[in-house]
């Protein structure tokens, strides 16, 4: 089922998630509607508050799409991007390794039409349980360890706009505040030009 997603100033994304501790049959629904959330956003990851449920849980799924692609062609993932299953499900992660920097124009479902630089970890390891509650381990690089790092943020209550400068994260607040989102048009338009974006960084 597709879920609203809540988008900023609203509390409940400033507010820390609590760790997922019974993996009962309702854990596998909610992670079903996470990714037909996400899916139906034409987004790339979701956190379980982004859609008001206050659990350490997080949906991925980078892989480019059959049609042009999501953000860059299969032939330009790292190796290791595509040794990782996808849609991935992570419950209570976190981050036992982290290497390089690398920065990145983020954009956020939960801040849907804008974007700006983020700087993260290059390579990341990560340590999480799946649905049935089994703990593994992803060892990754490139869009989808940008990708973990973005959505384990929304478990603590923050968002991209907090790793920006004070100047430039007040300046995306003060204009959500007096223009609101984008309508559907201006945010494909806007989609559109991102991803130009991301071709001619790689």
């Amino acid at each position: 089922m597709i879920k609203k997603i809540l988008t900023f100033p609203d509390p409940k994304l400033r507010e820390v998630s609590t760790p997922v501790k019974e993996f009962a049959p309702e854990l596998k629904q909610l992670s079903e509607d996470m990714i037909e959330t996400m899916y139906d956003a034409n987004g790339i990851g979701l956190a379980a508050p982004q859609i008001g449920e206050l659990k350490r849980m997080i949906v991925i799924d980078t892989r480019p799409k059959d049609e042009g692609g999501r953000r860059y062609k299969y032939d330009e993932m790292s190796d290791l991007e595509k040794a990782v299953p996808q849609p991935l499900i992570l419950i209570n992660p976190e981050i036992v390794k982290g290497e390089g920097k690398t920065t990145f124009d983020e954009g956020c479902l939960s801040i849907p039409g804008y974007y700006e630089t983020v700087e993260r970890f290059n390579y990341i390891e990560m340590k999480a349980f799946d649905i049935n509650g089994k703990e593994f381990i992803v060892k990754t690089d490139g869009l989808l360890a940008i990708c973990m790092q973005h959505e384990l943020d929304h478990l603590e209550g923050t968002l991209f706009v907090d790793h920006l400068s004070f100047v430039k994260s007040n300046k995306i607040k003060n204009q959500i505040k007096k223009y609101g989102y984008p309508v559907k048009e201006e945010k494909e338009a806007e989609k559109e030009k991102q991803k130009e974006l991301a071709k001619d960084k790689r």
